[in-house]
């Protein structure tokens, strides 16, 4: 066991010894290995990143452990023909329906009613097209965990009466109160003039769409002012926390079938919406350009390899010398192939921590210029310098096998 020990830390230190003797040549050959393992590590924290944006965004948009049933509503892929199917069977959401859920749906924290409806607003010379004017039960503040930076949420005594309140996104308050506060202000919407109680805090935008450009009013009196429509309105509900939203969800869906008394083997004839299933299908695209993009960076280190492989040939030819002044003084094959196998390995480690070193300084500054947080995981820590090691070691195999079947009495004379 010392004798194992010692040939490897001798094996480390002429390795080590190799490399600084010629460290330019050491770095311009590890170049290929740096690049490939910090494109690598960039890409997966540019995923990682991703993920974590859009999952943030979901969760502003929608809140978290949220679901929403409404007459057409799926976040999964529909063909042509399923989505005709679909919007001939299914009926409106009613607000009998959402009463009826409200009260039965035991599983479930909270449980509201929502209307989306558009339209252009122009109010003292100045005008915003296509405004979001949002119908909203007074516990939408919590089913979809918004945040309201001044005054307050709409509450329940307004939606009952339908009172003429509104609470303002951001973008709508830079438009028509930009320097002043808007609680208080009036705001009309189709020409009826709303008292401002509460603005949004700001949300930025998600998939190129502002989110502060919206008006959120009592959703009896948004039916008032826009109709029911042929999709009457949206039911929100919301758990507590993930554990029993799976539950909450299906017993929803439940109720919803037993109100409409459909049979066990129809179809529902209403949307149900799963914020869950929409982070989960963000997962499989960001997997599949994974699935695409790492593969391409990898070439980069086959590149690098077949560099290393090269170098390790020349340094070889070097060291013919003293390859065959060791086999004669004993050293076997073996222990000549993995004096030369451990050079390559070491060689591409260094490579692959520098490349790492590189990734961090780059992911750093995407997230001060970009705004979006890059996380390079421990995965990719792990697998950067793991594959640039077995990379050096596969690259190191045939000059290895050069060196260990040199004749020793050829190798002295070639001095």
């Amino acid at each position: 066991m010392k004798n194992l020990y010692s040939f490897y830390a001798d094996a480390f230190r002429i390795s080590v010894k190799s490399i600084f003797e010629h460290k330019l040549r050491a770095f311009l050959t590890l170049i290929g290995i740096i690049i490939g393992v910090a494109s690598v590590v960039v890409v997966g924290a540019s995923i990682s990143g991703l993920n974590s944006y859009v999952t943030e965004k979901i969760g502003k948009v929608l809140g978290t452990n949220h679901f929403m049933i409404a007459r057409m509503a799926n976040s999964g892929n529909r063909t042509d023909e399923e989505f005709e199917r679909a919007n001939r069977r299914n009926k409106k959401i009613t607000w009998d329906e959402y009463e009826y859920l409200k009260a039965n749906c035991q599983s479930c924290s909270e449980i509201g009613a929502g209307k989306g409806g558009g339209t252009d607003l122009s109010q003292n010379g100045i005008e915003m097209p296509s405004t979001r004017i949002m119908g909203v039960t007074a516990n939408m503040e919590q089913i979809e965990d918004k945040t309201v930076s001044l005054g307050r949420f709409i509450n329940n005594d307004e939606v009952t009466r339908s009172a003429r309140v509104a609470v303002i996104g951001a973008d709508v308050q830079e438009k028509f109160f930009p320097d002043r506060d808007p609680i208080g202000q009036t705001i009309k919407v189709r020409g009826l003039p709303l008292t401002i109680v509460g603005m949004e805090e700001k949300r930025g935008s998600f998939m190129g769409g502002s989110q502060d450009r919206h008006i959120y009013i009592p959703v009896t009196l948004h039916l008032q002012l826009f109709g029911s429509g042929g999709d009457g309105i949206q039911i929100h509900g919301k758990t507590l926390d993930k554990e029993s939203f799976q539950i909450a969800l299906e017993e929803a869906r439940t109720i919803m079938r037993n109100k409409r008394q459909l049979l066990g083997s129809e179809d529902d004839n209403f949307g149900l919406v799963n914020t869950e299933e929409l982070a989960g299908q963000i997962d499989q695209l960001t997997a599949s350009i994974a699935a695409v993009v790492v593969p391409i960076t990898l070439i980069t280190l086959i590149v690098g390899g077949i560099v290393v492989m090269n170098i390790m040939l020349v340094s070889v030819t070097e060291r013919t010398f003293e390859v065959g002044l060791r086999k004669a003084l004993g050293a076997t094959r073996k222990q000549i192939l993995l004096q030369f196998l451990i050079e390559s390995a070491l060689l591409c480690a260094v490579g692959g921590v520098l490349g790492l070193l590189l990734a961090t300084g780059v992911t750093v500054l995407i997230t001060i210029l970009a705004g979006i947080t890059m996380t390079i995981t421990p995965f990719y820590v792990v697998m950067s310098v793991a594959v640039s090691s077995i990379i050096g070691i596969v690259a190191g195999i045939y000059p290895a096998w050069k060196a260990a079947r040199l004749d020793p009495i050829i190798a002295l004379t070639k001095n």
